[in-house]
């Protein structure tokens, strides 16, 4: 095992996969001389020159345009949007193309992309860089969405996204990007979609957490031991797309109650959806309704204070957790 920051477990990814594999390469806004806007890139254009580490116009859909068409014609493009709301500019190509050309063709034509985007608050980056979209992308059918929160479960799950045939929407919480954690060094080391990490276990209530939520549902599990007595099983799904809902629910079906921590907007969000299916399939277990913890449904405010007000903390988990579990304890 060796230690690394989120950002250089996302980069050994790809300088390994580069390494594997001449038809991987990287695209985006200054993903080359600069290094990339959270200097994710960082040595690539140095290892492997400007015909496989290109700089892009700044043009959401031409380059993720430019990505899907690369990727009908054999290649595997990492395409690098500099953050989630960027996005919004290449929904057409992301929805209407890369997500539906294997369905239109039957499967004659593949798309294996990568589109890697960072988001999420606490930067003070205001409305237009801050948001998470993850439950937008998690509806379109075609497409798979990856949301690690640790640098070993990002470089694993973007190795197997890289030499994956569908387009994956890799998305990456810009708080996450210095976070220390122990990596495995085997290069050939990846992670399946579809399978969470259990990060704590307990038999009182089951804390899912998304992206950093998944780090903010295990501080509040710690709380809820060290001061209420209560043990709470903390799930990461790290994938949305396909969601390992069996762990899920084996966990709820375990614990009786269930709390759904995300940072983006609580109206269809990804715990509206998770919400619905575990009073679907595990409703005669349920002991008291579930609950969701959400970012505030306001667009990201600029000053600090604000933008903290609206990103869901450690001891609204706890808040949550504890009404869940209201005349139990």
């Amino acid at each position: 095992m060796e230690t690394l920051r989120m950002r250089e477990a996302l980069r050994d990814a790809m300088a390994e996969e580069m390494r594997r594999d001449e038809s991987v390469f990287v695209m985006g806004e200054d993903v080359g001389v600069f290094e990339g806007a959270f200097k994710v890139t960082e040595g690539l254009l140095d290892e492997f020159g400007e015909r496989r580490v290109r700089d892009t116009p700044i043009s959401e859909n031409t380059i993720v345009g430019t990505g899907v068409g690369a990727a009908m014609a054999g290649l595997r493009p990492i395409v690098e949007l500099m953050t989630v709301n960027f996005s919004l500019l290449a929904l057409d190509q992301i929805v209407n193309h890369a997500a539906a050309i294997p369905y239109m063709f039957n499967g004659q034509a593949r798309v294996p992309m990568v589109i890697r985007m960072p988001g999420g608050g606490g930067h003070q980056l205001g409305p237009t860089h801050s948001h998470s979209f993850e439950a937008l992308y998690l509806q379109v059918p075609g497409l798979l969405v990856a949301c690690p929160s640790t640098p070993a479960d990002g470089k694993a799950l973007l190795k197997t996204a890289i030499r994956d045939d569908n387009p994956v929407v890799f998305i990456e919480h810009e708080s996450l990007y210095g976070r220390r954690g122990e990596v495995p060094e085997d290069e050939e080391e990846t992670l399946r979609f579809g399978e969470a990490a259990v990060r704590r276990e307990g038999d009182a209530v089951t804390i899912i957490g998304i992206l950093k939520m998944a780090h903010v549902a295990e501080d509040a599990a710690r709380v809820l031991a060290h001061e209420h007595n209560v043990e709470a099983e903390v799930i990461d799904p790290r994938t949305l797309r396909p969601l390992d809902l069996d762990t899920i629910l084996e966990s709820v079906r375990k614990t009786n109650r269930a709390v759904i921590v995300e940072e983006g907007w609580p109206h269809g969000g990804v715990g509206a959806n998770l919400a619905t299916l575990i009073t679907e399939q595990a409703f005669d277990y349920l002991d008291a309704p579930v609950q969701r913890v959400t970012g505030a449904d306001v667009h990201m405010p600029y000053s600090k204070r604000l933008e903290q007000a609206a990103i869901p903390h450690e001891e609204h988990v706890v808040k949550a957790a504890l009404a869940a579990l209201e005349g139990s304890i």
